[in-house]
């Protein structure tokens, strides 16, 4: 008996995985007509050319692999692909020109409730969401280009798109044009890793309710307002270029009832606000570059516990600014361009405390149009006052050790 149990174990491990390449001169014409055919863990290989199949239901654990980037067409009626089977790779294709609706998002890509799905060197164009992972666990999205011409955030989905997930890796995509470049809610414990999102309608990056997230060294640059990190606990956020998001209500990084996370060696340059913190409380912002934002940092008085350690601030119009006369947050170290202190006893620090909080910052957070009198003789004779005798400003809003020197961050 055990010996018939070896034997049958041998064939069964003897079995291997077939490739089935799509062409006329297999027989094989269709993608769809191959994903019939095939079996788990087979390869479908597509050759270069144009397929308008529809929507292309993967129901196996099969890899698609495209030769030279051949074109799937949804031709703007469909849902290119739908991944509804574990351990799916797809590599090498272009997928555009997705269905458009607001009810069921159609999507280039979009898997439902799997695993172990691998999304790498795809391009994907005018579609309505670029990749949608949907309750999936332990996935990859690496290499893609996701572009879409989106003019209103009410008409275009988001380039990727992950919801109620965890374990993802989202590496080296670039997305352009969408309505958020890459959106999270409800996903733990994932990465975000070196993707460059451009020129998104909304939010070059936007998460919701996504705990214990990492997202290092990416770039989100003239997005309609940045960053957006809300309701979250335990983000990591290390190494990103947040720069030149420009508008009313832009800023290169929102914070909003956010606790227990780290902020380290970001650069926030030519921002609207670099950082907006609204509701936060003991987050670490450590050798950042604040650089020509209009503000480099706004912290509203709702925020608190937090410690602004090692930055440099370089040519913003405004260092820091704030709603209320409340101050419940430590700066301690930074390097302020504005300081006009001295350092006696050459140990690299300010003898005289900094206050970075000018009165015009509070005359403007309030009076919005006290703008127009932006380097008036008046007001620079009054921040000058208020450095000496602080009485508006609050007295206790200071680095008591400014640096004499930036750091070489």
């Amino acid at each position: 008996m055990k010996k018939w149990m070896y034997i049958l174990l041998l064939w069964g491990l003897g079995v291997s995985a077939k490739t089935i390449v799509v062409g006329q001169s297999t027989g094989v014409r269709t993608i769809q007509q191959a994903l019939k055919v095939a079996q788990n863990s087979d390869t479908i290989v597509v050759p270069q050319g144009c397929y308008q199949e529809g929507n292309i239901k993967i129901d196996k654990s099969i890899t698609l692999l495209g030769k030279n980037f051949p074109v799937i067409d949804g031709q703007n009626k469909h849902e290119v692909i739908s991944v509804t089977a574990d351990g799916v790779t797809i590599k090498g294709f272009k997928i555009i020109n997705s269905g458009y609706a607001a009810l069921d998002d159609p999507c280039g890509i979009r898997v439902y409730n799997r695993k172990n799905v691998i999304i790498i060197n795809n391009r994907l164009e005018n579609n309505f969401f670029g990749i949608y992972l949907q309750n999936c666990t332990t996935c990859i999205v690496k290499n893609n280009r996701i572009k879409a011409h989106g003019k209103q955030e009410q008409l275009i989905g988001n380039g990727i798109h992950c919801w109620k997930s965890n374990n993802l890796q989202i590496v080296a995509n670039q997305i352009a044009g969408h309505r958020d470049g890459i959106y999270f809610e409800f996903v733990t414990e994932s990465v975000i890793w070196r993707n460059i999102s451009n020129h998104n309608i909304r939010y070059g990056l936007h998460f919701m309710f996504s705990n214990n997230d990492a997202y290092i060294t990416n770039v989100f640059k003239g997005n309609g307002a940045g960053v957006a990190v809300m309701f979250t606990q335990n983000v990591r956020m290390f190494n990103n270029y947040f720069e030149e998001n420009w508008g009313d209500s832009a800023y290169g990084l929102l914070l909003k009832e956010i606790s227990d996370s780290f902020i380290y060696n970001n650069t926030f340059k030519q921002n609207t606000s670099g950082i907006y913190m609204e509701g936060t409380s003991r987050i670490a912002v450590k050798q950042n570059v604040f650089e020509s934002n209009g503000w480099g940092m706004k912290i509203q008085a709702s925020c608190m516990d937090n410690t602004i350690t090692h930055n440099n601030f370089l040519g913003n119009t405004f260092d820091i600014s704030t709603n209320g006369s409340l101050v419940l947050n430590t700066f301690n170290q930074n390097y302020w361009d504005k300081y006009e202190g001295y350092d006696l006893d050459k140990n690299g620090l300010g003898d005289v405390p900094y206050h970075p909080l000018s009165l015009f910052a509070v005359l403007t957070e309030n009076n919005p149009s006290a703008m127009i009198l932006f380097r008036s003789f008046m007001i620079t004779l009054l921040d000058k006052s208020e450095k000496i005798l602080p009485s508006i400003t609050p007295d206790n809003f200071v680095d008591h050790q400014p640096l004499m020197k930036s750091l070489p961050l």
